[in-house]
């Protein structure tokens, strides 16, 4: 005797997948994200287009005397460029030492950095409440009218953020920047030179997910930068920026990658004036960093080469 078998009819939950994802892309206004800091907006670009380049030889010692207090060397040893009116570089072989002090605390920063040149370089950022932090840098040189100042006050919302900054030569500044998505932010700036009698406006929008981070920046000043990161793995990604000077018509743009290996981190980038450079920091062991840096511009024929020790962390 054969029996029937009964197919079940299919169920809602197949067809209720959509909805329930729809219903989870809704966007809480209220819980947005704060943003990043609105001076580094063009971070992740920064990041991979302007490595820390140098020509000659270059060597760092950093010894920690307790978990809150460390001191620093570093020695240089190469060319400087110097003005001229000719279209040829010129360089005079130049050499430096530099001492510093660090202070690290989890509420209070402090670094202080002398050269044997005589100039002075300090930094400084407290934490003066949950949400206010204070930061500032001045540096002092024998130099008459090359010591200037700054000093910022940060406001950190719960999705927002906000800036003042003050410095020497009365100079006045202000920024803002808002989360108006989870994805999606913008801002704006202001600031007042009292000595030269200049003011500015700006603006600035950044979008960023997972895999990008798209910025755009423009300034009354004439400033116009667009930047776009894309995050092809969790170890290479690819970048690319546009700065436009409406005022002068100038225009540059450059491409660039950022290549993380397990020992080494390969940074590289050419742009539209036939500059091309790379920056490669390898790790050799533990507290022991080899850099190597190059910078062609074929234009200018101008080549520059510098290698580098970095030892402590």
């Amino acid at each position: 005797m054969a029996t029937a078998t009964a197919t079940a009819p299919p169920t809602s939950s197949t067809t209720a997948l959509p909805q329930m994802k729809k219903e989870n892309e809704k966007v809480d206004y209220f819980n947005l994200p704060c943003p990043i800091p609105y001076e580094e907006i063009h971070r992740e670009a920064f990041m991979s287009l302007k490595p820390e380049l140098f020509e000659g030889m270059r060597f760092d010692f950093t010894k920690g005397l307790n978990q809150r207090f460390s001191l620093s060397h570093s020695v240089f040893m190469g060319p400087m460029e110097i003005p001229s009116q000719s279209s040829e570089t010129i360089k005079i072989p130049t050499a430096h030492y530099e001492f510093g002090a660090n202070f690290i605390d989890p509420k209070l920063m402090l670094f202080g950095r002398i050269m044997t040149d005589g100039r002075l370089n300090a930094r400084v950022k407290c934490d003066l409440t949950d949400n206010l932090s204070f930061k500032g840098n001045a540096q002092l040189t024998n130099e008459p009218h090359m010591s200037h100042g700054m000093a910022y006050f940060d406001y950190k919302g719960k999705d927002y953020r906000s800036q003042f900054q003050l410095g020497n030569g009365a100079l006045l500044g202000a920024n803002y920047i808002q989360s108006v998505t989870p994805n999606l932010s913008f801002g704006g700036e202001v600031f007042w030179a009292g000595q030269h009698r200049k003011s500015g406006i700006g603006y600035a929008a950044r979008y960023n997910t997972d895999k990008m981070v798209a910025t755009g920046q423009v300034a009354s000043t004439g400033l116009v930068a667009l930047s776009y990161v894309q995050k092809i793995s969790e170890k290479v990604s690819l970048a690319s920026d546009l700065m436009y000077n409406y005022m002068s018509r100038e225009a540059t743009a450059s491409f660039g990658y950022d290549y993380i290996l397990r020992q080494c981190r390969l940074r590289g980038k050419i742009d539209s004036n036939g500059c091309a450079s790379a920056f490669l920091e390898e790790r050799l062991n533990m507290g022991l960093n080899f850099i190597l840096s190059a910078e062609l511009d074929h234009r200018k024929k101008d080549y520059k080469f510098g290698f580098g020790l970095t030892v402590g962390e």
